[in-house]
């Protein structure tokens, strides 16, 4: 029977954990529930549905550990289990105290199904006490079993246990049922000498669940009792059947990381490779523009060789030129439309494989808090305080390396919040608060980011005891320190040592727990804040990226080459006027709300070769902490990217200012920058002599000039629209209303290109186009005449002008328009 998953991969002992590690979540969930429920004294309206789950959970144990033959464990999952029965009859009912020694059999299952196999039986010994201890305090009176009739007993025959434990069992595509339900078929028992309440005990469990097999109908209704062979070929029978049944929940699987890790890498570099179909589809039709410049060319040969007399022969060649350039233009054009559809399909199908492996890569927050309310539950009671943990928001998705990352500091806040937050009972009944302290921990995604609040009710943070902590560690100046808003008071609270608690005890109070903190989340290009109000409580608020697969990235130029900042570390983005610099100390700074900024060249401290840096216009990056603020120039931004994560080579070690690398559209590399270290750079650098600043000739125009276009059209939505399209291509753009003045700005400014329309007041287009290729100075700039008419006469009379490119109104819809630019003076 194909089960749907290898359970080759996986011993025995292995399923045993897995299937432990499910039901223990589930006994320590109910088992706080009810304890909640009793120290409010109420008796929950579903008491019997929780009791029936705890019953069913250490069911589920002991039967997995009968089947790795580990004696211990079943006997203390047996004796929960009783435990739970004679609660659900009202025979004994739970108190406080069975809960406590519940949960210490918990513990004791949780660890041991921990220890390697090879390391068992040394455990089993070396904890043997232990186990002794937990079995004699769960040991309860026994109950009188009911009688029941008896069909060929056989009561010298020992029967095997996993039989008469066997019930409606849970049958899915999983590795643990596989293995179980394997193993027991595999036993040799001889169903003739079992009685009949072994298989009137096979009822299912939830009728409601068609992913039950109801083990008791299969046999209850023969008159004699089947065979051992019969009985496996009934069950295998019935096992294919529900095999091929579709599922009713959702199913998860245990894939490691590392296949994860290597599936995201394949899906990121197909969704690479399928982006380079489209640059690949405009470089044809830049073949098909060329071609069409070939079509007029012919036109005008064939217009100039009518005037002469032609042999037959030689226009029988030319009007065969001219129809096999038809063809191929034709035959080029309607490939070009099959391979943009094939490269629209692909692009979308690769996105859509990518987004389901991202998906992939991401667990419910439940998975990583799931030991949180047990925590909590014993350090308020070893404290005698009474706190109740609120988890919302468990099915929000996390990335799983965010999610392993944020147990440790979330488990030493949590433990914070206990030890020095929620207040004794008494005391909170003097503040007329609840005498049960609440602690809420809530996930969600909001505006693309994982956003997580860990809150309590507890007595907040004195802002003036910080003050004066600050002032006594000798942070700040004291005069500085008076100046402090709330929220630069609480940074300090996340630096190392820093703690507002005079004690230190075995829960907290070292001053490392928020430090841990507010490290990871900085590692992971997230954030960390806290408010607070004295008396009500303290909240935590991180905000972290939904994933560490892709990051969103401002693409920038450095000495040519593209670098990647997470735009997540970026605070702002300038560009600066070159004459708002100024000097102190040898040191560069502009002025940004009225605040100086040091500037910084990204060259200088990525140690790479001078940038060329535009004259007048400079690309500058604000990067911060929270003690300083710098400038970086950047040669040029290149826009924001999606980015998927390519860990470098462990044998490199840690690269300085660098963290990770990817690859861009066309498949080039990309490094990541590393922001921390990157202002550790700037601050080494910044502090030193050896810091250059940037320089400028203005005069002899050394460095190099941003590109300049003349727009010249009578129409201002046509000129607005022209204006945006070259600006957001990095030109800079200069504007005339008609031809008179078009002309004007000519003689006297200095361009690279000149964009006209043709019908305009005072001097139409195709004059000033005249004008400008006759003056001996301007007729080396290229003009490009952009027109309503798109007749061939009006199309010759501008090229004879002396135009390099004739276009329409309608090139603006599509590429055409910039590459006719780009053709002519290059990118920005």
């Amino acid at each position: 029977m194909d089960s749907g998953f290898d359970t080759s991969k996986f011993s025995m002992l292995d399923l045993f954990s897995i299937e432990v590690e499910t039901q223990t979540e589930i006994l320590t969930d109910k088992l706080l529930a009810l304890e909640n429920h009793l120290r409010q004294s109420q008796i929950p309206s579903d008491l019997n549905l929780i009791l029936e789950a705890l019953m069913r959970a250490s069911h589920s144990i002991k039967g997995a550990a009968r089947v790795v033959q580990i004696e211990v464990a079943v006997k203390i999952a047996h004796l929960m289990e009783d435990c739970f029965t004679t609660a659900m009859n009202g025979t004994i009912p739970l108190n406080l105290s069975q809960i406590d020694q519940l949960l210490q059999g918990v513990d004791f299952l949780q660890q041991l199904s921990k220890v390697r196999e090879k390391n068992l039986e040394n455990w089993l010994s070396q904890h043997q006490q232990q186990a002794e201890n937990i079995i004699n305090a769960l040991v309860i009176a026994p109950v009188a079993p009911q009688e029941q009739k008896q069909l060929n007993p056989a009561p010298q025959q020992e029967i095997s246990p996993a039989i008469i434990e066997a019930k409606a069992y849970p049958v899915s595509s999983t590795s643990e049922d596989a293995i179980v339900i394997d193993t027991v078929l595999s036993n040799e028992v001889e169903t003739d000498e079992l009685e009949p309440k072994v298989f009137s005990s096979l009822a299912p469990q939830r009728e409601e669940d068609q992913s039950y097999l109801d083990l008791s109908s299969l046999f209850l209704d023969q008159e004699t009792l089947p065979t051992a062979q019969q009985v496996k070929e009934t069950l295998s029978s019935a096992l294919s059947l529900i095999s091929t049944a579709p599922p009713d929940k959702t199913r998860f699987v245990r894939v490691s990381s590392d296949n994860l890790n290597r599936l995201m890498g394949l899906a990121g570099e197909a969704l690479v490779e399928a982006g380079f179909l489209n640059p690949f589809a405009d470089s044809l039709l830049n073949l098909k523009k060329k071609q069409l410049e070939l079509s007029q060319l012919l036109e005008k040969l064939d217009s100039v060789l009518s005037k002469t007399h032609l042999t037959v022969e030689t226009e029988t060649y030319l009007k065969a030129i001219q129809q096999k350039e038809r063809e191929c233009r034709e035959t080029l054009g309607e490939r070009l439309v099959i391979l943009e559809q094939f490269a629209y399909r692909s692009l979308n199908l690769c996105d859509r494989l990518y987004r389901e492996v991202i998906a992939s890569h991401l667990r419910p927050f439940s998975e990583g808090v799931q030991g949180f309310p047990r925590m909590v539950r014993d350090i308020a009671k070893q404290l005698n305080k009474s706190v109740k943990l609120e988890i919302i928001g468990k099915g929000t998705l996390v990335d799983r390396d965010i999610l392993k990352k944020l147990e440790a500091p979330l488990t030493q806040m949590l433990r914070n919040a206990i030890d020095h937050g929620i207040e004794f009972p008494d005391e909170r009944a003097a503040l007329l608060k609840p005498s049960q302290g609440t602690i809420r921990l809530e996930a969600a995604h909001r505006f693309g980011m994982l956003c997580i609040t860990l809150a309590d009710d507890g007595r907040g943070i004195d802002l003036e005891q910080i003050r004066q902590r600050v002032i006594d560690k000798q942070l700040v100046k004291p005069d500085l320190a008076q100046q402090l808003t709330d929220n630069e008071l609480l940074e300090f609270i996340f630096l190392p040592g820093f703690s507002t608690s005079a004690a230190v005890t075995e829960i907290s109070g070292r001053g490392v727990g928020l430090n841990i903190a507010k490290t990871m989340v900085e590692e992971v290009g997230g954030n960390l804040q806290a408010t607070t109000k004295p008396g009500k409580g303290i909240s935590f608020h991180f905000q972290l990226p939904l994933t560490l697969s892709v990051i969103r990235t401002l693409l920038v130029e450095i000495s040519g080459e593209p670098y990647a900042f997470p735009l997540t570390r970026i605070e702002q983005v300038v560009m600066l006027n070159a004459h708002e610099i100024f000097s102190l100390e040898n040191r560069q700074y502009f002025s940004l709300n009225l605040q100086n900024i040091g500037l910084v060249r990204a060259d200088q401290v990525l140690e790479l070769s001078p940038s060329k840096v535009p004259s007048e216009v400079l690309s500058i990056i604000i990067l911060s902490d929270q003690f300083n603020r710098y400038g970086l120039i950047v040669d040029r931004f290149l826009g924001e990217r999606n980015l998927v994560i390519r860990p470098l080579d462990t044998r490199l070690g840690k690269i300085q200012d660098i963290s990770a690398a990817a690859l861009l559209e066309d498949g080039s590399p990309v490094l990541i920058l590393d922001v921390l270290d990157l202002m550790r750079s700037i601050d080494k650098l910044f502090s030193s002599s050896e810091i250059k600043q940037a320089q400028y000739d203005f005069e002899n125009n050394i460095l190099e000039k941003p590109k300049r276009i003349l727009v010249v059209d009578d129409s201002i939505t046509v000129r607005e629209m022209e204006r945006k399209l070259l600006e957001n291509h990095g030109y800079q753009v200069d504007l005339a209303m008609d031809g008179m003045e078009g002309w004007n700005a000519v003689i006297s400014g200095d361009y690279d290109l000149i964009i006209t329309d043709v019908d305009m007041p005072r001097m139409n287009g195709i004059k000033l186009v005249a004008q400008i290729k006759k003056h001996h100075q301007l007729q080396k700039i290229p003009v490009i005449i952009i027109s309503y008419k798109e007749r061939q006469e009006d199309r010759l009379q501008g090229l004879e002008a002396g135009a390099d490119y004739y276009l329409t109104k309608s090139s603006f819809h599509d590429d055409t328009f910039i590459n006719a630019v780009v053709d002519l003076i290059g990118k920005a």
